[in-house]
């Protein structure tokens, strides 16, 4: 063991540049990738493909912990070269906590079936935090030291001059010539400070942005204020609803769309169950919020890592819509539109027909906002939130299976949380 630690030690300061070389490619493409499955405009255009880049994501991830290990067989070494330069050990520690805060929280959210909803939370909250920190400083760093890079004499895992003014050995056997002294204010300084100030304010708005957003995205209250439908009259809350018997949501939800964000009002909206039923059913407005509404607490969990919890909903159970129909017997699927026009997805009759599958029409004592996929949404709180379709207008029985939007994409057709009580 010792043995085969000496020889992989041996010219370790090649390998430590070979090592940061790898480790700003990986960064750099996880960087990108990250930036493009968050964006919504990326969702559409991507299709299919952001099934894939989302696992190249992951996989160029796991690669990550290649160059970490490879480095951490190293770092007894190089820590020893790197005494009495405190601000490159602070370099090396913060950019270790950077990769290996990224490799866990990325597995954790790539294992989120099994590290469960919390954990999931937690660890998406880290990912983005690091991601923001981190990414203008590596960029930076990257950029200003192109030129270390290049002239060995300048690292510190190079030979450097004694007291006596003799010259040391470089761990490669070269001689380091003597330094010229250099100017209180370099070139290369200027260079460092403009890339430095340029980062900063690219993307220090952005990240302003991010940190306001994370520490307190918008509440329910706030997409209720800016909710851009205009149906009347307002659904009237049960008294389970207000104040909302879950006390509160808690979390917030992030805001995901495959289109624009639709608005509605009373004469572009209505509800409408078809298909494999024994009586076509259509409402407008004003009748649907007329019908009879139940009240339930439940958790709400995105695929993407991020929960809200004790969310309030009020509406009708999607059973009791389907019996008011009546579904023929060769029925066997349960078709849901989106009134985005290009969303849908599916459920089996048996998942339909579970106690806590709502068509709810509000959250938390008030009118689902367009924002948040009102006015009228599904609710499937034993399943991951793409499911639950947004601004739902239309469900058809039918008899074949019907693959969703996502799924069509790589997602699982069964999108069974952890400990649900499958059917």
């Amino acid at each position: 063991m010792k043995k085969g630690l000496e020889r992989l030690r041996r010219g370790y300061g090649k390998k430590l540049v070979s090592i940061h070389m790898w480790n700003a490619w990986l960064v750099l493409f996880l960087a990108l990738s990250g930036l493009l499955l968050l964006g919504g405009f990326w969702r559409e255009l991507l299709g299919e493909g952001r099934v894939w880049l989302k696992w190249a994501h992951i996989y160029f991830g796991l690669v990550l912990l290649i160059p970490v290990v490879y480095y951490l067989l190293l770092a007894a070494k190089h820590w020893r070269r790197l005494k009495g330069k405190t601000s490159q050990k602070a370099n090396v520690i913060f950019v270790l906590v950077l990769l290996v805060g990224w490799i866990v929280s990325g597995i954790v959210l790539w294992q989120f079936r099994l590290t469960g909803p919390r954990a999931s939370n937690a660890a998406l909250f880290v990912h983005d935090l690091l991601t923001w920190v981190g990414l203008p400083v590596i960029i930076y760093h990257s950029i200003t030291r192109t030129k270390w890079l290049k002239e060995p004499q300048k690292r510190s895992i190079t030979s450097e001059k004694n007291v006596t003014g003799e010259t040391l050995k470089g761990v490669n056997g070269n001689s380091t010539p003597p330094s010229r002294p250099q100017p209180v204010y370099s070139r290369r300084g200027f260079i460092k400070i403009a890339v430095g100030a340029g980062i900063a304010v690219t993307l220090g708005p952005t990240f302003v942005r991010w940190m306001g957003r994370a520490f307190q995205l918008p509440s329910t209250e706030e997409y209720a204020a800016n909710n851009a439908n205009s149906l009347l009259p307002d659904p009237v809350p049960q008294p389970q609803s207000a104040p909302p018997i879950g006390g509160g949501a808690e979390g917030s939800f992030r805001v995901y769309t495959v289109t624009d964000i639709p608005s509605f009002d009373n004469s572009n909206w209505s509800f409408t169950i078809d298909g494999l039923v024994d009586k076509k059913l259509s409402w407008n407005w004003e009748q649907f919020v007329a019908l009879q509404r139940e009240v339930q607490v439940s958790d709400f969990h995105c695929v993407t890592g991020w929960s809200v919890y004790k969310n309030t909903w009020e509406g009708i159970p999607l059973s009791k819509l389907m019996d008011m129909a009546g579904v023929q017997n060769q029925a066997a699927t349960v078709k849901l539109y989106s009134g985005d026009g290009v969303y849908t997805d599916s459920l089996t009759i048996a998942q339909a027909r579970m106690e806590d599958v709502m068509v709810a029409v509000m959250h938390d004592g008030k009118p689902i906002s367009n924002q948040l996929g009102g006015p009228v949404r599904l609710v499937t709180p034993q399943m991951y939130a793409y499911k639950s379709v947004k601004w739902l207008n239309r469900i058809e029985l039918i008899q074949e299976e019907h693959v969703g939007y996502w799924e069509q994409r790589g997602y699982d057709t069964d999108a069974w949380l952890p400990g649900a009580n499958k059917v």
